[in-house]
């Protein structure tokens, strides 16, 4: 017998509705108390935005900004899918697997950019096959 035939009020876990405002308050929850820690610690770590010399003097303040900050949006969106969606459904698995695959290709870029310290990650073409791929 399912625990929500003994205590009704568990029966709000089958709303959607219920799921989507859990899996929201968990995302901005995580987000709101890992974003500053993930961001220092990209600033301690020098991952951040190389900027052109020659470009716009308006561009040079984004110098050091912390790049691959996809990851932290990655973690913040998974996390809650993982525990408030109906994990039984395949579509939440497509769409999980099509995210991670997008995440991929991006942090790819932002470590080809931190990895030759310059503002050149994958190509425009690159990119582009990736997200053909996924």
């Amino acid at each position: 017998m399912p625990l929500s035939d003994q205590l009704g009020l568990l029966n709000v876990f089958r709303y959607l509705t219920f799921r989507t405002a859990g899996a929201v308050l968990t995302a901005l929850l995580l987000s709101l108390w890992l974003g500053p820690r993930f961001i220092e610690m990209l600033r301690r770590l020098s991952i951040g935005q190389n900027i052109r010399e020659v470009g716009p003097k308006t561009h040079q303040v984004k110098a050091g900004t912390p790049t691959m900050g996809g990851l932290l949006i990655l973690f913040a969106l998974l996390v809650p899918t993982l525990l408030w969606a109906r994990l039984d459904n395949p579509l939440v698995w497509i769409a999980m697997a099509t995210t991670l695959g997008f995440g991929a290709v991006g942090f790819l870029d932002d470590y080809l950019k931190v990895r030759r310290g310059r503002n050149l990650g994958l190509t425009a073409r690159a990119k582009l096959l990736g997200q053909v791929l996924v």
